[in-house]
């Protein structure tokens, strides 16, 4: 990634958690959530903000950078993670995956729920608005999937 990349992608992070701070966490949660991770070299507190899918009270976020993403790598050194979505802060469990097929069947969810979202997402990266399964397919191995399971922190 080029620095202009870098810089465009680094804008991209402060309107969601200048939301956050403001305590609009009820708008801005309807898309993104702020997931903070422990950064893999400085053991620091990183906070991202990111698309997100909430299935079952599992959430769900997608790489489109792949294993390459800063927040992803980070999760795979530690996968204990603190989500705050909505007006909800809570702690969690992440598990990666780059399972192809998982993924096709989150991207199928995804653009059920959001087909111009996901449309545009699947045009940017060469493949047609309304995709077959195969294309999904082709796609998911280039990117990345992460569940999130909330940690029960109630003790008996």
């Amino acid at each position: 990634m080029n620095m202009l990349e870098r810089y465009f992608y680094r804008m991209l992070r402060f309107p969601p958690r200048i939301a956050y701070a403001l305590r609009l966490g009820s708008i801005a949660g309807r898309k993104v959530l702020l997931l903070t991770t422990t950064g893999r070299k400085s053991g620091r507190k990183r906070v991202t903000p990111l698309q997100y899918e909430d299935i079952d009270g599992i959430i769900h976020l997608g790489s489109a950078r792949g294993t390459k993403a800063d927040w992803y790598r980070n999760l795979e050194a530690n996968p204990q993670v603190e989500v705050r979505v909505k007006n909800r802060c809570f702690e969690g469990i992440a598990e990666t995956s780059t399972d192809p097929q998982r993924i096709a069947d989150f991207l199928e969810y995804r653009l059920e729920r959001h087909p111009r979202m996901i449309g545009a997402m699947m045009r940017m990266n060469g493949f047609p608005v309304k995709p077959n399964r195969q294309q999904l397919l082709d796609y998911a191995s280039s990117i990345a999937l992460v569940t999130i399971r909330p940690i029960d922190n109630e003790q008996p």
